[in-house]
């Protein structure tokens, strides 16, 4: 069990440490500062926290120490527009797809040694080989024919919000996007596929829905003892892919609500997910003002709905999709809220108990290495 819990903040980074008395709260980082997406990096121990400083921007920072001391990074940068480079509208918006960075939201360790992977808004994938010194625009994904129809979900503009890393394979990457879907390389990154079969979209025309490339997974993630099967939270349901995402199966039992954000996957079990249902759209509250987290223990066939710990009376909280982390034990979880609560619960989502009720708007949720 992992003994350290990473919350980032709209005013800061907090740092929860597991001690005999149980989880306490120890220190606050970027105290004032927004910090959307957190990697502990199991491979060294680093902290890489990307931190948007309003006035002056986004920027990475890296903690060698646990978190006691931080050193700026590189950001990654988007290069210049060829002057001959013809722009198409954006889908949604009818404005050509900025080329500057408007937020980080992914951050992934690689295979190689330093190796980091970054997805963005508006939609644009970064790659570093020297812990974060450097970075690359993936161009071959960036300059894909197809990402002319990527659009925004709930944000302005496509960004990449999942990214996966085949432990077998470290040629293989999954990557998804709101709004295109899932993109699949199977040569780290020098080539795309747009791969989903079977998921289906309701905010466009009946006979495109089923089009993998304008697809909103809000979020995907899998067991990295067996990563042919995937684990989606959809804008439109609950899929899970048994064919490494090729194609998906959706399920249709899952109460009190199959809208949600966030999705996490037992780490030794694939058929053990866990979400965080919620009313879509207009809402983004739990249902029926009572927090609940679901699971299932057997590929969906069947859902609890755990709520010991948990309010259920005017509990009108929304869990953001890097808001819900699950150990390495598959018995410790967290999440955190959007009005600033957090629970931890150490045997499998049985039972919580809340670590506060007094921090800023949850946005990142991650246990330490």
């Amino acid at each position: 069990m992992s003994t350290k819990l990473y919350l980032g903040t709209r005013k800061g980074l907090l740092e929860a440490v597991r001690g005999t008395n149980g989880w306490k709260i120890t220190r606050m980082s970027f105290l004032g500062v927004q910090v959307p997406m957190l990697l502990p990096d199991a491979r060294d121990g680093a902290l890489y926290a990307a931190v948007e400083h309003g006035h002056f921007g986004t920027k990475i920072h890296a903690s060698r120490d646990g978190g006691a001391t931080w050193e700026e990074r590189a950001c990654p940068t988007y290069p210049p527009k060829p002057d001959n480079y013809v722009d198409v509208a954006n889908p949604m918006s009818q404005e050509p797809t900025p080329w500057t960075l408007k937020k980080i939201w992914a951050l992934e360790a690689g295979a190689g040694e330093g190796e980091l992977w970054c997805g963005t808004i508006p939609g644009g994938l970064f790659h570093s080989t020297d812990h974060g010194a450097s970075w690359r625009l993936v161009e071959s994904l960036w300059n894909h024919p197809d990402r002319a129809k990527w659009f925004g979900g709930g944000a302005d503009w496509p960004g990449i919000h999942s990214i996966l890393i085949d432990p077998r394979d470290k040629q293989r990457l999954l990557l998804a996007v709101s709004c295109a879907g899932v993109w699949e390389s199977r040569d780290g990154g020098e080539s795309w596929q747009n791969i989903g079969e079977g998921i289906r979209a309701e905010y466009v025309p009946p006979d495109q829905a089923g089009d993998p490339g304008i697809q909103d997974p809000h979020r995907i993630a899998w067991s990295v003892s067996n990563p042919d099967t995937i684990w989606m939270q959809h804008h439109n349901g609950i899929f899970v892919s048994h064919d490494g995402g090729k194609n998906w199966r959706e399920i249709t039992n899952a109460a009190p609500s199959a809208f949600g954000f966030a999705v996490a996957v037992h780490p030794r079990d694939p058929q053990t997910a866990w979400l965080i249902p919620g009313v879509k759209d207009e809402c983004r509250v739990a249902c029926d003002g009572a927090l609940c987290v679901m699971r299932t223990q057997n590929g969906g066939e069947t859902w609890e709905q755990l709520r010991a710990g948990l309010p259920q009376q005017h509990a009108y909280h929304l869990v953001f999709r890097h808001c819900l982390d699950v150990s390495g034990d598959g018995r410790t979880l967290a999440f955190g809220s959007t009005t600033g609560s957090v629970w931890i619960s150490e045997d499998g989502g049985d039972s919580w108990e809340r670590l506060s009720a007094e921090l800023p708007p949850v946005y990142c949720v991650r246990f330490g290495p």
